[in-house]
This record gives structure tokens, C-alpha cells and sequence, in this order.
């Protein structure tokens, strides 16, 4: 099994052979080492592999160094800005009320303003709201004080402050516990680290404002703020297609037969209220409705209402995916190294939890080579549905839905209409691609599945995983 260890080391020679040191004497194998002073002078980040009991050993004798910091400890950075005198022992004042609050300083960034005034930028390790405001009432006694205005990719916001910072913006943002707060950090620099490999460059600074603008992007579009583009028309003259089109997650598509509905895909769980309240209204006695789902793939952008369905369709392969959830084994994303942090980032963001198994109904396994082969078959408002299993170029388990009858069909991820996105779509679809290096598994084999894709349903409506829907006519 592996562990992920955030050690925080003291600036003396000698100290990572130390904690190397430890991990080998128990028998543990170092995976991943990622340090970058430039970002913080005292983190870094191991992942290390073993047995269980030797990496409990491992964090006990880590933790009884110091290397781990005290499970007690709380608490965050905040930057004050402080103008005063400028003459010998201006500063002194300013360390005796920091000294008498038992603070600890963790940045400190002086310069000369004029002849008359020497400007200190003071980086605090506070506790409390309350601390914060006694030490700010105590300072503005003896000098101007002011709090800091910054983000957290600035160069000049060195050491502890930058992985501190970050950690608490996403705990309050999110309103995390300690253990999802780590994983975030954890997950982040992980990957930093692969675009700073790959790269070559200073991308890793890019990273974290690009997980920030994620996180604030899917928290800015709940609630009134969650607009999604909703239409609708007869497939025929007892069947209706709903669309829902949000600014993030995937399409929603509801087929509406009598009293029945079936839908195809469900968003993000973090929008499982707005999603709720948008249904009740377009659907009269919603809840007490009979009501079904057939999921294009298992990626948690697609599959966040799965709960609210008597019966939850899919592939064996999606199946397996939420299986391997279950067992806390890492999914078929997951196993993607590059993919995994997203991935896992994605989740806690969103607030995605496995499905329940017992909703979930196997309509057919991929038996042959074939980009898009013919696994089962669903009847619904009269109609036969045939049920296609792509090779998994986007990712595994992904499928394709059609209606000969009606020439319609839903491709989920294979086909996306990007032309037709939104601002908003475009500027969240942006984020995925850098986080992840790219949303496909096999980007030749995607795109090899895409095109038969078109060439098979050519004269079909196409309904996307994300983006408007694109009649006959469009293709």
C-alpha cells in the first residue's frame, strides 16, 4: 500500500538523509519526491510503498522528529503590511506584541519606501479571527497596518506562506476537514510536479491558479447562480427530449414517454439541489415519477444523480469502475498517473461519492476489437435503443446510445460540440485539459472513434456530452 507524507524540514544540513533514512530502516520505498525551494523552502512532498504496519512506524517516527509538524497545530497565513519610522529599532515595538501573542512569523519582506518610512510586509501563522484582530488592534498603536492584498502565485510570497495560504483558501472554499485539505495539497502538487517535469518551465505557479479557478468556478454557478440552457422537442407524437446544458458537468438529457422518464447522464453531485429543483418544476409529481438512467461513462462529471433512479443502466465496464470505488481501489481514471490528482481533486471538489451498486443494471460487455461495438439493447417509449461500447480512446466504458427509428443519438464524451459552447463552457472546458495533460486516454484511438462515430450516425441528430445538440441538417 502507499502513503503520502507532506514533511516540513528544518533548514540544516543533513535533514532529508534523515527522513530517508527512517524509510528505509522500515523497509519503505520512496515513489515520489517532489521539493522546489523557489515555491517553499521547508515542504516537501513523499509518497512512499510498504506494508501497512511499516507505514505506521514510518509516520510515528516522522512525527516524533518533528518532520510532520503537531496534530494540534492549526492555523494560517496572513500578510500584514506594515508602514514605520524609518530609524534604528522601528521594528521592535511590532515584534514585542507579535512575541507577547506567542505567533509565529513565517515570511518577512522589508524595503526602504522613502528617507522617512521603511515598509515590512510580516507573514503570521494566526489562529483565529480574534487573534487576528487583537494583534492588528495592538499594531495600529504604534505604526499603519494594513492586511495584505495578494494571490497566492506571487514570487514574492516565499516559503511556508505559498503551500499554507493555498491549503487554508481551499479548506475555507470548501469548507474541507483536515484530511481532504491534505489530499488537496497532496494531489496539487503532484500535479505541479508532472507539468514541471514535462515542461520544463515555471507551469507549476499556473497549476494552483488553475485548481483555484476550478473549485471557483463549480462554487460561482450554484445556487441562483446555476443557469444551465434548458430545451425541448417532440421526437414524436408521444415523445419528448429535454436538454439541460450547464456552464460545467455534462449534459442532461431527459426522454419523456407518458409518466415515464429516462435520462442519459446527470452532471455534477454538487449540483444535486439546483438539478432537483429544475426537475420538480419541468416535471410535474417528479418525485413519485417512474424514472431511469443510462450513463454514457463513469467519469463524475457525468454521473452525480445516479441516486435518484429506480434502476441506474450501464456497461460492465462502468460497473467495474465504481466496483474498484467500492474496494477504495483507485478507478480506471485513477490508474492514468496523469489523470489520477485530477481525478481525485474532482471528487472532493464536487462532492462525488460511489454510487449504490445494488441501482446498477449491466446492459451489456465488450467482446471484440471494434471502435464502437453492439452490446445490448434498451427499450424505451416504444422504441429499441441500441447500446454501443466504445474502445475506450476518451476513457474506458464509454458508450453510445441510438435510436434508428428516430435517428438520434447520444455519444457522450466521444463527441463533444465545442463550436457550440458557451463563454462559460469554453472557459471551464480550458481548466480539465491543462490539470489532466489531456481529457482522452488514447487521444489517436479518441479520435479514431470519434470519426467512425460520425461516418456510422451520419444523418442522425447528435446529442453530446457537452455542447448544444446538433440536428441532422448540422452534420
Amino acid at each position: 500500500m502507499r502513503e503520502n507524507y507532506i514533511a516540513h524540514l528544518p533548514d540544516r544540513a543533513g535533514t532529508f538523509e534523515d527522513v530517508c533514512l527512517i524509510i528505509a530502516e522500515d523497509g519503505g520505498s520512496i515513489d515520489r519526491i517532489n521539493y522546489n525551494k523557489g515555491i517553499d523552502e521547508k515542504t516537501i512532498f513523499l509518497e512512499v510503498s510498504g506494508e501497512e504496519a511499516a507505514l505506521r512506524r514510518i509516520r510515528e517516527k516522522l512525527l516524533e522528529r518533528g518532520y510532520l509538524g503537531h496534530e494540534e497545530e492549526e492555523g494560517h497565513v496572513e500578510l500584514l503590511d506594515l508602514e514605520l519610522p524609518n530609524g534604528v529599532g522601528a521594528l521592535m515595538p511590532v515584534l514585542k506584541i507579535i512575541s507577547r501573542h506567542h505567533v509565529n512569523i513565517s515570511f518577512v519582506n522589508y524595503r526602504k519606501r522613502t528617507a522617512l518610512i521603511q515598509r515590512v510586509r510580516l507573514g503570521l501563522l494566526i489562529c483565529s479571527q480574534q487573534m487576528l484582530q487583537e494583534i492588528m488592534e495592538e499594531l495600529s498603536a504604534v505604526c499603519s497596518v494594513s492586511l495584505a492584498e495578494y494571490e497566492v502565485t506571487e514570487r514574492s510570497v516565499d516559503g511556508t506562506v505559498f503551500y499554507e495560504t493555498f491549503a487554508h483558501e481551499m479548506q475555507k472554499l470548501l469548507s474541507l476537514t483536515k484530511e481532504q485539505t491534505e489530499q488537496v495539497l497532496i494531489q496539487s502538487n503532484r500535479i505541479m510536479q508532472m507539468l514541471e517535469l514535462d515542461t520544463g518551465n515555471e507551469a507549476y505557479l499556473k497549476t494552483f491558479e488553475y485548481i483555484r479557478r476550478f473549485a471557483g468556478f463549480i462554487l460561482d454557478h450554484k445556487g441562483e447562480h446555476f443557469c444551465p440552457a434548458i430545451s425541448s422537442r417532440r421526437l414524436d407524437e408521444e415523445m419528448t427530449l429535454h436538454v439541460i446544458e450547464p456552464p460545467c458537468g455534462s449534459n442532461t438529457y431527459i426522454l419523456e414517454y407518458m409518466d415515464e422518464l429516462w435520462f442519459i447522464d446527470s452532471g455534477f453531485s454538487c449540483y444535486r439541489d439546483e438539478m432537483l429543483s429544475i426537475l420538480r418544476d419541468r416535471f410535474p409529481g417528479f418525485d413519485s415519477r417512474k424514472k431511469s438512467i443510462m450513463i454514457t461513462h463513469a467519469d463524475v462529471d457525468h454521473i452525480g444523480l445516479l441516486d435518484l433512479f429506480d434502476a441506474a443502466y450501464m456497461n460492465q465496464t462502468c460497473l467495474d469502475n465504481f466496483r474498484l470505488e467500492k474496494e477504495k481501489r483507485p478507478n480506471f481514471r485513477e490508474q492514468n498517473i496523469m489523470h489520477q490528482p485530477y481525478i481525485f481533486l474532482s471528487k472532493i471538489i464536487t462532492g462525488y461519492c460511489t454510487p449504490d451498486l445494488s441501482r446498477c443494471t449491466v446492459v451489456g460487455v465488450k467482446k471484440d476489437e471494434h471502435l464502437l461495438s453492439r452490446i445490448g439493447t434498451l427499450h424505451f417509449g416504444e422504441k429499441e435503443w441500441r447500446v454501443y461500447e466504445g474502445p475506450g480512446g476518451h476513457v474506458r466504458g464509454e458508450t453510445v446510445i441510438a435510436c434508428p427509428e428516430l435517428k438520434l443519438v447520444f455519444t457522450g464524451d466521444i463527441y463533444v460540440n465545442i463550436k457550440g459552447f458557451s463563454e462559460e463552457q469554453r472557459a471551464f472546458n480550458i481548466l480539465a485539459p491543462y490539470l489532466m495533460t489531456r481529457v482522452d486516454e488514447d487521444s489517436p484511438l479518441a479520435t479514431a472513434t470519434r470519426r467512425h462515430l460520425l461516418e456510422k450516425f451520419d444523418g442522425y441528430t447528435l446529442c453530446p456530452g457537452h455542447g448544444p445538440v446538433v440536428d441532422e441538417s448540422q452534420n
